[in-house]
């Protein structure tokens, strides 16, 4: 056990309370928003390049936390201090102090560690090693893909006495970065899958890049890589030391050569692995038998009845019930959280103290319902202190599972041998071929990497208009209200009915208010856009009428010349505002630049922003407060840094489409439309493909029909041949017309067969394209994918 009276001895800090009190440490928090043991966490708090966790200190402190890492030259110091009983403890940096104390608390175990780094694999054969080696360890792991400079140490903190192995990843991003991921791992066998071309801008060479990663096996006993890694294998040979055994392997065993290149070789790395550790081929052999493909996320779908389901089902260890019942607790869009939960296995601790943990978890994440699935959970239902349903087994429960869910959120975890995807699939709202499927993770680092391009104290509104750019509104909006933007914004008042019905608080604009949605704007207290002296007169009689009163947003026209206050109505509109003060509180003035993605307008875009500082500062000034300003866009945040003024709108950039090649190359690709295809026909010349016998067919030909049309939002543009879409590799273009619920491509030269994948736009074929091929904005494909086309959405 670690107590608090220890840490400047392991950190080289210095306690800022007096007090003499010793208090315990079990759980390491970095995430104000995960908090779930207050009065056992430590809480580090991180000035980081976009978040500072110190601003966060006072309301974990009135949540019960009562132990803090804060770091020095900071202006919180002086709040940490007014805090009561708080033990507070100054380091240089909160980051550096998290990982001595997991290097600490693993130098408290002498158990074997397998330290994992490369620029692909990781995970798969951090998992496929698990799998394999569970019939003689206990096993310990990275959660998911816990590797940067927070995830190591706080995945290493896990370790407890019943563990016998450890497995980590460790991931750099820039130089100096191993070496405390080493100190903090102390690994005694290294593996290296490979080297690519990931974060290849942080390293002045990929020889620099392979040497960084290669520190990790300093104090190894031995290193396991692929020789065929010329680059790595050079590097190794020359360099680590001589009493570090390289096991290394040349060419994949022909059996495993139907995986795939990349499966393959995260699999040779864990047979040479287990060849190490002197477990016999005999033994290796049935151990391959386990393995199976290891999904890489969670996944938020449709339910049946109105239900959102949380797909977790490919494993069900302690840390990542943590991660899956976090991201269960971020989610809004129904009020009811439900888990289904198996028995939880091979976790080493005596069951009831196993479930009493599980218990706590669940309690602190304010689940409503635990459906447990399993003889050792079963037995354990005292632990539990929630309504609860138990199955002996996965059986049982799918005779009833269909009677048991309205209108809830549900967790769907456990273990592989309870095949819980049987759960999912007897649950999950049925779809046709044709999915969207949506990267929340990617839309949490393009709101970070806008974010980066702030001034500290800018505020930043999302907009979810049109079904979140086609990604799904109520989704999208509660990713970003757990990642804290400021507001909101939506075309019409009934897509913020939707948001708040699913349960988000954030401010509201809607940008086209109507006489008719007046009563809905006040209802669900969203905040109209006023852009015109009718409309503002409508919204104030209306108000009058009903006795009401209303935030709005004035909007002033500087030059976009569509919506908007003209100059010459600014004194009636001062007026106005001055005289129904007590009925309107005006939240923001703001404006729409016409051409910020335009470098040749450059001096227009700037003229647009003189003019509304010249207007909104007559409206300040009469009205006797200050309203927040606002006229940049996506693609003006970073070009027009005098113009984010008090709060910025992040629109189509959110969703990983930049404003240039440069910004582009920044961003991640957020949405992935996806279908299959249906029917592989061969053709002969002189034939003709679809309606109309508009697709010729002038040679021997293979079609294929796929699963999509102009109905999902595939459109009609495409047609003979200007649209292509992705198989196996390749494009293949449209032959014929598209149809409204599927059409035709050009297979020919494409290995394919029926149930194969086609990927419309998505990471490789990007939506740019598709707009290009179309004479259109990426914007319109985007908007254009239908509601019947069924979204998935999952994070890494």
């Amino acid at each position: 056990m670690l107590y608090f009276s220890q840490l400047p001895e392991i950190t080289g800090g210095k306690i800022l309370s007096a007090t003499t009190i010793s208090s315990p440490i079990e759980h390491l928090l970095i995430d104000s928003r995960r908090l779930t043991a207050p009065a056992t966490s430590l809480f580090f708090a991180i000035n980081g390049e976009r978040h500072d966790g110190h601003q966060f200190v006072k309301d974990l402190y009135a949540k019960g936390v009562r132990q803090f890492v804060i770091e020095e030259n900071n202006s919180y110091i002086s709040t940490a201090t007014d805090l009561q009983d708080a033990l507070v403890i100054i380091v240089s940096n909160s980051v550096r102090a998290l990982q001595r104390i997991a290097a600490w608390h693993r130098n408290q175990f002498s158990i074997p560690v397998i330290g994992i780094t490369g620029s692909n694999g990781k995970t798969i054969v951090k998992e496929w090693l698990t799998t394999l080696l569970s019939n003689k360890y206990q096993v310990v792991k990275s959660p998911r893909s816990y590797n940067s400079q927070v995830g190591v140490p706080l995945s290493v903190w896990q370790i407890n006495g019943s563990h016998t192995l450890g497995i980590f990843e460790a991931g750099i991003s820039q130089p100096d970065e191993m070496v405390y991921l080493e100190k903090t791992i102390q690994p005694t066998i290294g593996i290296f899958t490979n080297i690519g071309t990931a974060h290849d801008e942080g390293f002045i060479s990929r020889q620099q890049k392979i040497a960084e990663k290669a520190k990790l096996f300093e104090h190894c006993e031995a290193v396991v890589y692929c020789e065929e890694h010329t680059e790595i294998h050079e590097y190794l040979s020359a360099h680590l030391p001589s009493h570090i055994k390289r096991w290394t392997w040349k060419r994949i065993d022909m059996s495993l050569a139907s995986m795939g290149k990349g499966e393959s070789e995260n699999l040779m790395h864990c047979i040479t692995l287990m060849q190490h550790l002197g477990i016999s081929q005999t033994e290796i052999e049935t151990q391959l038998q386990l393995i199976h493909p290891v999904s890489m996320r969670l996944e938020l779908k449709q339910g049946i009845r109105g239900c959102y389901l949380i797909d977790d089902t490919y494993n069900n260890d302690l840390a990542g019930l943590q991660i899956a019942l976090d991201f269960l607790s971020n989610q809004q869009q129904r009020a009811k959280k439900t888990v289904i939960l198996s028995d939880v296995l091979e976790s080493g601790e005596p069951e009831k103290q196993l479930y009493t943990r599980i218990a706590a978890l669940v309690h602190s994440k304010n689940i409503d319902r635990l459906i447990g699935i399993g003889e050792v959970i079963s037995r354990n239902a005292d632990c539990f202190n929630i309504p609860t349903l138990l199955f002996p087994t996965t059986e049982s429960f799918l005779k009833k599972a269909h009677t048991l869910f309205s209108n809830e959120l549900i967790l769907i975890k456990g273990a592989r041998t309870f095949r819980f995807e049987r759960i999912i699939q007897k649950l999950q709202q049925k779809t046709h071929g044709t999915v969207l499927e949506i990267n929340l993770d990617a839309i949490v680092h393009n709101l970070n990497y806008f974010r980066s391009k702030l001034k500290p104290h800018t505020k930043l509104m999302a907009m979810v208009k049109a079904f979140a750019y086609g990604s799904g509104s109520a989704e999208v909006a509660s990713l970003l209200q757990f990642h804290r933007v400021d507001y909101l914004t939506v075309a019409y008042a009934d897509e913020g009915v939707i948001l708040r019905e699913n349960g988000i608080t954030l401010p509201i604009m809607v940008m086209n208010p109507s006489e008719e949605t007046f009563q809905q704007i006040i209802d669900y207290q969203l905040e109209p856009e006023i852009y015109s002296p009718r409309i503002l007169q409508e919204f104030l009689n209306f108000l009058e009428n009903n006795d009401q009163s209303a935030k709005i947003h004035v909007k002033v026209e500087t030059g976009m010349h569509r919506l908007g206050f003209e100059e010459e109505h600014i004194p009636q509109l001062i007026n106005k505002l001055q005289n129904n003060h007590h009925r309107v509180q005006v939240a923001a003035i703001f404006s729409h630049l016409a051409a910020s993605d335009d470098p040749t307008e450059r001096e227009y875009t700037l003229q647009q922003i003189k003019q509304l500082d010249k207007i909104s500062s007559l409206l300040t000034e009469a009205l006797g407060y200050k309203p927040i300003r606002h006229i940049v866009n996506s693609a003006g945040i970073a070009h027009y840094p005098e113009g984010q003024f008090d709060m910025v709108r992040l629109g189509i950039g959110l969703y990983g489409v930049g404003a240039n090649e440069t910004e582009q190359e920044h961003l991640k690709t957020v949405g992935t439309l996806k279908t299959t295809i249906s029917q592989i026909k061969h053709e002969k010349p002189g034939e003709t493909v679809g309606y109309g016998r508009r697709g010729k067919v002038t040679r021997d030909s293979t079609t294929a029909t796929i699963a999509i049309g102009y109905a999902d939002g595939f459109d009609r543009r495409f047609s003979i041949g200007t649209g292509s879409v992705w198989i196996n590799g390749q494009l293949a273009p449209v032959i014929g017309s598209v149809c409204m619920d599927m059409s035709m491509v050009d297979i020919t030269n494409i290995e394919a067969q029926e149930g194969d994948e086609v990927i419309i736009f998505g990471e490789q074929l990007p939506v740019q394209q598709l707009a290009r091929w179309a004479g259109t904005i990426p914007y319109e494909i985007m908007t254009g994918i239908s509601e019947r086309v069924k979204r998935i959405f999952y994070t890494e």
